[in-house]
């Protein structure tokens, strides 16, 4: 403890501690009540996800980028995310990939062109981009290289948000279809 050459170890001893300490478990208690809701919720979102995936039998398999600051949730800035989690979505179901590290495109609210190039190239194959917000410039230029961006499934559960898009997509060709 301290700096180098001024140690302070001895001003933080065990006999500083007091004798008895009042715990109180309940808030323990009820942050564990709390996370068992919130993956109840989760695990319904991801079963109610792939269940729905049956009315889009015939449509192809997808690979799907999600920006997320953890949680299971869409829930980051397109230009604050340093990685993508990559899922594939088809009829089967709603799979974990791997992840794709990236450079963050945006830095104190100003996006960097050459950055954007490298986080395009690094999204090589994906269908779409899932995130919390995104600009209309990265926007255009994925959209540009053949991949969707979009916010508008931003803080729902990742496999809810991802059948959702897709769902959407396919119903959207289906009906083209049919005109």
């Amino acid at each position: 403890m301290g700096l180098l050459g001024e140690d302070r170890g001895q001003e933080f001893t065990l006999d500083q501690l007091e004798e008895n300490v009042a715990y109180d478990p309940s808030r323990r208690v009820n942050y564990r009540t709390l996370v068992a809701e919130m993956r109840g919720e989760h695990e319904a979102a991801k079963r109610a996800a792939s269940e729905s995936l049956v009315d889009v039998q015939q449509a192809p398999a997808a690979l799907v980028a999600i920006a997320t600051k953890g949680g299971g949730r869409i829930n980051q800035h397109f230009g604050h995310a340093t990685e993508f989690q990559i899922y594939e979505i088809s009829a089967r179901g709603i799979k974990f990939v791997g992840h794709r590290k990236t450079e963050q495109y945006c830095e104190g609210g100003w996006g960097e062109d050459a950055t954007l190039d490298g986080v395009i190239a690094t999204l090589e194959g994906v269908s779409a981009v899932l995130c919390g917000k995104i600009g209309d410039c990265p926007k255009e230029s994925l959209a540009a290289a053949g991949i969707v961006a979009t916010d508008d499934y931003a803080l729902e559960w990742i496999e809810e948000g991802i059948g959702h898009w897709y769902e959407q997509v396919n119903g959207q060709q289906e009906q083209r279809q049919i005109a």
